[in-house]
C-alpha cells in the first residue's frame, strides 16, 4: 500500500508547468514504471477529480481538485497578500524584478513575483521550477542546506543552463560555502544569459532555510559598484518578509 502511494506521489512530480500533460506510455517510459501501474494510478486520480483526460489526445492533466486545494493553502497562509507589497516596494526602489522562491525537494519554485516596470527586464512565471544548484535564488537556499543534502543534489547530476552554469562539484560546493559565509548570493548568466541575480535566504521560526528573496535583471544594469547599495535594500526588505513568516509561525 505504501509503495503504491509512493509511486503515485512520485508520478505527480512530473506534471509541471513545462510539461503539464502526459500520455500513459510516455509517462511510464519517462519514470521507468510499468505501463499498467501508471494507467491504474492515473485512472484512480481521474476518478477522484485529481486528473482529467483529454478526449482527443488521451493525455492526462491535473484536475480541478488541485486548484481547490491550492486555494485552501493560499487562504490559510495569506502570505502573498502580505509579501507582495513589500516585494513591489523593493522592485520600485531598484527598478528590477523581485521574486520569492520556495524550496520544494531538490528544486526552487517561484511563488510570488513583483515585475520591473522597465521595458527590458527579467521575467519568470509563477510556478517555475529550477534545480537548487543554479542561479542566485536557488543557491541562496542550497547554501543553507546540510552538506549531505547538497551532495545528494549534486549526485543527481548537474546540467548546463548556460555556459556559466557551474558543473564542477568541488567548485559548486566552494561557491555554496562562500554564499553561506557572506549571507547572500550573486550570479551572472548562470540560469539565463546576461541576467544577474542577487538573492538572500529566508528562514522559518526554527531557523531552517525555506525560501529566498531575489532581485534579477539585465547584467548591464548591475555594475559592481551598484551591488552594495542594492544588496542593502534587498536585505532590509527581506527582514520584513522574514517577520511575515514568523507571524504565521512558519
Amino acid at each position: 500500500m505504501l509503495k503504491t502511494l509512493d509511486n503515485s506521489l512520485e508520478l505527480l512530480k512530473y506534471f509541471t508547468k513545462q510539461h503539464p500533460a502526459w500520455g500513459v506510455r510516455e509517462l511510464a517510459k519517462e519514470i521507468n514504471m510499468s505501463h499498467s501501474i501508471v494507467y491504474r494510478i492515473l485512472s484512480t486520480f481521474e476518478n477522484h477529480g485529481f486528473m482529467i483526460q483529454d478526449p482527443v489526445t488521451k493525455k492526462y492533466e491535473l484536475g480541478i481538485r488541485f486548484l481547490e486545494y491550492g486555494h485552501i493553502v493560499q487562504e490559510k497562509m495569506h502570505l502573498p497578500d502580505l509579501i507582495y507589497p513589500i516585494m513591489k516596494r523593493l522592485s520600485e526602489k531598484t527598478e528590477e524584478s523581485v521574486f520569492l522562491t520556495w524550496i520544494d525537494g531538490f528544486e526552487g519554485v517561484t511563488t510570488v513575483i513583483a515585475e520591473s516596470t522597465q521595458r527590458i527586464k527579467f521575467a519568470v512565471s509563477l510556478g517555475t521550477r529550477t534545480p537548487l544548484y543554479v542561479g542566485a535564488s536557488c543557491k541562496a537556499i542550497l547554501a543553507y542546506l546540510p552538506k549531505e543534502t547538497q551532495k545528494k543534489i549534486i549526485d543527481t547530476g548537474l546540467r548546463a543552463f548556460t555556459k556559466n552554469t557551474i558543473l564542477n562539484a568541488e567548485e559548486l560546493l566552494a561557491d555554496l560555502d562562500e554564499i553561506r559565509e557572506k549571507g547572500w548570493s550573486y550570479t551572472v548568466g548562470e540560469y539565463s544569459d546576461s541576467v544577474f541575480g542577487l538573492g538572500v535566504p529566508l528562514f522559518n521560526h526554527e531557523q531552517e532555510i525555506i525560501a529566498s528573496l531575489t532581485i534579477a535583471g539585465p547584467e548591464y544594469r548591475m555594475p559592481q559598484e551598484r551591488i552594495p547599495k542594492v544588496l542593502r535594500m534587498l536585505q532590509e526588505e527581506a527582514k520584513s518578509i522574514q517577520n511575515c513568516f514568523y507571524q504565521y509561525n512558519l
